[in-house]
């Protein structure tokens, strides 16, 4: 796979690269991320490899994120050729109740501002940036729409949202015949897999793509934090404002584990392996790097230059797998064979379905399972 080697985002025909820029370390007021010098330098850099998805909000950097990006594609006259993506929701003024949220006047005043700092008159992509927990869909559904009709906005996402949420948008999208959810952007990475129980095959079943975020769990599988006691120590993210993701869990030291154990066999760093794995799971459009510096997203783009050998990925399947939890242990093929009595069944279409452990416990063994 290469950088240009273009993918249409979801069910429809927009075209954007397998990897993409992610712009949450343009600008330093986060006391982390890159100067504007720096944050060109990656700009350039991406473009040159081939890609042309970027990704933005509005609340990143304090709107400088924004700014930068919405200069670099002025001052290269490129608007024509990068695909923006950027998102609303997060609270701008304190105070105001409606400075915030996914309703209609917040999402206009959002999205005017973002225009503003991006220098252009349209977005091709905007999102939600997270449910706030009442809006209702439709509210939300017909202001998308609006706006793609009004020419502010070409697509419309949604991003850390629950599975029925977007669904239920997406299906009144179709009875009704309005714009239709185009992509999801959520946290994925082989230290969280938790969208693969309901949102994953949501999406595929729906025609909706995947925009995957912090692909590396905030730098934790680059091995760059060392275990100690129940925690971890290192200097990064995930010790300053990212520590209220907490990746340092037993879990993750050994997904952690087996994935530095892949890297020596392949002779390729974590960060790569890690990367790799991401971009070709599936329903995986394309995965948003967060490099700080330059060194960083070279390491980044050469994730497509090599293939994980089926015997090294099935290690990496196993030890980052969610564990399997009521409803899911019913979809699992031994209890489905059971379903079918012990017949086998291939339908026409296999279920997008997140099946867990394949082997069942003995004592769940019924006469004649063997």
């Amino acid at each position: 796979m290469k950088l240009n080697e273009y993918t249409t985002l979801g069910r429809t025909g927009l075209r954007v690269s397998p990897l993409c820029l992610g712009t949450m370390t343009f600008g330093t007021e986060w006391g982390f991320g890159a100067e504007e010098d720096v944050s060109k330098q990656q700009f350039n850099r991406f473009l040159e490899a081939g890609g042309n998805f970027i990704d933005t909000a509005d609340g990143y950097t304090n709107g400088h994120a924004e700014e930068l990006l919405g200069k670099f594609v002025t001052d290269g006259k490129l608007r024509d050729r990068v695909v923006i993506a950027t998102k609303y929701t997060f609270g701008a003024q304190p105070g105001n109740p409606n400075g915030g949220g996914n309703g209609r006047k917040n999402l206009y005043r959002a999205l005017e501002g973002s225009l503003r700092r991006l220098k252009t008159d349209y977005v091709d992509l905007y999102y939600l940036h997270a449910w706030d927990t009442f809006t209702p869909i439709e509210e939300v559904l017909s202001t998308m729409d609006d706006l793609v009709s009004e020419g502010k906005i070409r697509y419309y996402g949604m991003s850390d949202t629950p599975a029925w949420y977007f669904s239920r948008m997406q299906t009144i999208a179709e009875k009704e015949g309005k714009e239709r959810i185009a992509t999801l952007q959520l946290e994925y990475s082989l230290a969280e897999r938790n969208i693969e129980r309901e949102h994953i095959p949501a999406a595929q079943e729906l025609g909706i793509g995947l925009c995957p975020w912090s692909p590396l769990a905030g730098g934790f599988l680059s091995g760059k934090y060392k275990k100690e006691g129940n925690s971890g120590t290192g200097v990064g993210r995930l010790t300053g404002r990212g520590a209220i993701f907490n990746k340092f869990t037993e879990h993750n030291w050994r997904v952690l584990e087996v994935l530095q154990d892949v890297s020596k066999k392949l002779g390729k760093p974590p960060v790569q392996v890690a990367l790799n794995w991401l971009v070709t799971q599936p329903g995986v459009t394309s995965v948003i790097l967060g490099a700080r510096t330059t060194v960083q997203l070279e390491d980044n783009l050469a994730s497509l230059d090599f293939s994980i050998p089926a015997e090294l990925r099935e290690r990496l399947e196993i030890a980052g797998a969610p564990e399997t939890a009521h409803p899911y242990n019913f979809y699992v093929p031994w209890m489905q064979a059971r379903v079918s009595g012990n017949v086998t069944v291939r339908p026409w279409r296999p279920a997008n379905i997140y099946v867990g452990a394949t082997a069942p416990p003995p004592e769940q063994k019924a006469a004649g399972d063997d």
